[in-house]
């Protein structure tokens, strides 16, 4: 359950990897995941989005506002989830997410994201 648990919070941190806004030299991957914790259950179930998710989602939107630091968030969590496995649900869940939490990104979430592309 645990790995488990570790897949989904993994995978709603990767979605925002892209996103625009500012990242703090203090704010690291394991702060950032520690943050989306409350989102497992709709990663992994749908339904509704808890407040506390949604604060985790526009800490880390707000926290990249830089190419290099949407790059840095982008590179730190892919190699976090690459060794995770997710389905394709947890995957259209994780691309909802920002949407639900009024955060707009522009870009395709996906977990083959090219982090040099990140602007």
């Amino acid at each position: 359950m645990a790995a488990f648990f570790h897949r989904a919070t993994l995978l709603c941190v990767l979605l925002l990897a892209a996103a625009p806004g500012r990242l703090h030299a203090q704010m690291s991957c394991n702060q950032m995941v520690n943050g989306l914790t409350p989102c497992v259950g709709y990663l992994l179930n749908g339904g509704a989005v808890a407040p506390q998710c949604c604060t985790g989602v526009r800490a880390i939107y707000g926290a990249a506002t830089t190419t290099p630091s949407r790059q840095a968030i982008c590179r730190c969590l892919k190699s976090t989830i690459a060794n995770f496995s997710y389905n394709n649900n947890n995957l259209k869940n994780a691309q909802g997410l920002p949407g639900k939490c009024g955060v707009n990104i522009p870009y395709q979430i996906s977990p083959n994201i090219n982090c040099d592309q990140v602007q």
